[in-house]
């Protein structure tokens, strides 16, 4: 995948994390722009059209969520979530809002570039591939049929809508409360069921279910599908 002149809008207030995933994110050929601010970030958001967003929950005038939950009503910018806090509560605050992942500081470069290139691909994915293939799972989404190294996986219905809800959302964290009304429906909140669920497809689709290679635990958050 290449990155050469995608466009990157970091959000943050503190002067020396903005410089500094300017100089490392220019040096990786992205073109960066920054908003110290909330109503910066939404108005740079509409105006100019990043590719991706890097953004802080402790703004000045607004909290990171609420600018997520704001850019959500009318667009899909991948938006990863660079924040000192660390509660459970935070990081489900902020992926159910609409963020696609979330990172605390401090942090290294490389996994920031990593979780960039892990959003950027699962967008791809979404837009343009009807079959999706993450080593030897294979989802083909029109018709249905999920197969493990070439030989078909029958799966139950609610199985199927987890796993299909986890492969269009490849590399991102889908939290508890989304799994749940994704796949059951609004204001189901049997997290037990879900657990159980995800343990049968576990046992169907990993070739150890206690080490999983495809669908990991995020603990106290959710779970994600790993490419």
């Amino acid at each position: 995948m290449t990155l050469f002149g995608l466009k990157v809008l970091v959000v943050d207030d503190e002067i020396a994390i903005q410089r500094f995933l300017r100089v490392a994110l220019n040096g990786q050929g992205f073109i960066v722009s920054e908003a110290n601010t909330g109503q910066a970030a939404l108005q740079a958001i509409t105006i100019n059209r990043p590719d991706l967003v890097i953004l802080d929950l402790g703004l000045p005038d607004m909290d990171g969520i609420e600018v997520t939950r704001r850019t959500r009503e009318w667009s899909k910018v991948p938006i990863i979530i660079l924040s000192v806090r660390e509660q459970e509560d935070d990081k489900i605050a902020a992926l159910d809002a609409g963020a696609d992942d979330y990172l605390t500081k401090p942090f290294g470069m490389g996994e920031l570039l990593a979780r960039i290139r892990t959003v950027l691909r699962r967008q791809n994915n979404v837009n343009s591939e009807p079959v999706f293939s993450f080593g030897g799972l294979v989802v083909d989404l029109a018709n249905r049929i999920v197969s493990m190294n070439g030989g078909e996986i029958q799966l139950t219905p609610t199985e199927y809508d987890i796993l299909r809800s986890l492969v269009t959302n490849a590399g991102k964290v889908l939290t508890n409360r989304q799994l749940l009304k994704q796949v059951w429906g609004e204001g189901y909140d049997d997290l037990h069921i879900l657990r159980v669920n995800v343990s049968n497809l576990r046992h169907k689709l990993e070739p150890d279910p206690s080490r999983p290679t495809y669908i990991h635990t995020e603990p106290g958050v959710g779970y994600r599908l790993k490419i």
